[in-house]
């Protein structure tokens, strides 16, 4: 509607025990990424607060020192699988690798999923950070970064084929005539590449959405080339207003390059926010989860950010300069540019991403949370927010009950779904179907 004022997007990333690594720890919170109960009712949370997603992290490895809510946890595909039964509007996201999936059966998996959900679903694409993946599938070695990304860019052109391989009117179920599907609106896929050879079609519709939703969040120059050419929501780890904006704009210029249209690309910073009735109270909340981490923990948490082990440095000097990180670079270059922009010791750098996980921390009253919100939105440095709750179910509640509520009076967050995708929320286009462009595809096993 003309006129009507630019809106943010709301995203939760549902660890379920909770995004701080000492959440859990808090006698008011429940805990467990097996905790299915937990999970339904922190959905239907984000659902009540007409959030645009849910989103759920995964590794394919674990070790009893990794984070509390990722080292057990459900397959995320299949978990997606029983949400899709007890949501209605909401859109889940999940995180799927490229380096350690074959394209058809996640192709397969995620064109099911969206059937299910009547069109919610999004595609987190990720190449893995860990090496120790390789060793739980055959693999002699994991791939380089460089090497990773190129079978991520071959991965998601053949899960685009494969989603194509029906045209939308293909199944037609004429009882008269006996044809149960068009075999003329049949696409084969025929792709041999330099890591995948796929022959094709798919052997289910195409999506509700065509393709599910693309979300990514690599920060390396490979990784925003990545984001440019596929990614319609990123993932961002920013701490200082100006960096922010200045990477959108790069996101957007990169987007325009590549022949797309920036308007359809939607950067959302990860937060973290602690709500109080009162700011000493925020705060009191936040020093009670400071007292529960485990520093021996936290480090092993910002080694892991940094891609280097940092436990034999002086923890009272300064953030030692490191080599480019080839594990989680968003995270590694944004922190050490706080560090310096801080002047922080490394036992303050460990002990902020210990509360934080490298996230923007907000710790206020539900106006003061607000008000940062509305100055990063205004000033483009973010088209809305991924939040990560230090625990589940209430940091995450109070946000849904408290915040939420002061952006919808702001008129800066919707009242009410108008669509039932996940792309209607986005506000994205639905991919038409090559076919329809005039595109050269091969129709029931003949080139048209």
């Amino acid at each position: 509607m003309a006129g009507q004022r630019r809106q943010m997007h709301l995203g939760v990333l549902l660890l379920a025990a909770g995004n701080v690594v000492s959440g859990w720890r808090l006698p008011e919170a429940e805990a467990g990424a097996q905790n299915f109960d937990l999970i339904r009712r922190a959905t239907e949370s984000a659902e009540r607060g007409k959030f645009d997603f849910v989103f759920f992290a995964d590794g394919l490895n674990t070790f009893p020192g990794m984070h509390p809510s990722m080292v057990l946890r459900f397959e995320p595909l299949t978990l997606l699988g029983a949400l899709t039964m007890t949501t209605s509007r909401i859109g889940l996201a999940v995180t799927a690798s490229t380096t350690y999936t074959e394209p058809y059966n996640l192709a397969r998996m995620l064109a099911s999923l969206d059937h299910l959900s009547g069109g919610r679903i999004a595609w987190n694409i990720v190449t893995g950070a860990f090496a120790e993946a390789a060793f739980n599938f055959s693999a002699a070695k994991h791939p380089p970064h460089e090497e990773r990304y190129a079978i991520a860019t071959e991965f998601v052109e053949v899960a685009k084929g494969l989603w194509d391989s029906w045209e939308e009117d293909a199944l037609v179920m004429d009882k008269a005539s006996g044809r149960f599907v068009d075999a003329a609106k049949m696409h084969m896929l025929g792709h041999e590449g330099k890591f995948y050879t796929v022959k094709g079609p798919l052997n289910i519709t195409r999506p509700p959405q065509g393709y599910p939703v693309f979300m990514q969040a690599g920060a390396s120059d490979t990784g925003v080339n990545f984001a440019a050419t596929f990614a319609e929501v990123v993932f961002t780890v920013q701490q200082n207003k100006d960096v922010a904006i200045t990477f959108v704009q790069r996101l957007r210029n990169a987007v325009q390059q590549c022949g797309r249209n920036p308007e359809h690309l939607k950067v959302m910073p990860g937060i973290c926010p602690i709500v109080g009735s009162t700011e000493a109270e925020a705060r009191a909340k936040l020093a009670e989860l400071g007292a529960l981490t485990d520093p021996v923990y936290a480090m092993k948490v910002l080694s892991e950010r940094m891609g280097q082990d940092l436990s034999g440095y002086p923890l009272d000097g300064p953030v030692p300069t490191l080599p480019p990180s080839t594990i989680m670079q968003g995270h590694a270059i944004t922190l050490a540019e706080t560090a310096r922009r801080r002047n922080m010791t490394l036992r303050e750098l460990r002990d902020f991403v210990g509360m934080s996980m490298g996230h923007k921390l907000i710790c206020g009253t539900p106006e003061q949370i607000a008000d940062d919100l509305e100055e990063w939105f205004n000033d483009g440095a973010a088209h809305g927010f991924n939040l990560l709750p230090p625990w589940f179910p209430g940091a995450f509640d109070d946000f849904v009950d408290h915040v939420v509520p002061v952006l919808q009076k702001r008129g800066l967050f919707r009242t009410e779904y108008s669509g039932h995708t996940l792309r209607e929320h986005l506000g994205l286009p639905r991919p038409e179907h090559p076919a329809r462009r005039g595109a050269n595809v091969t129709r029931g096993g003949e080139r048209s």
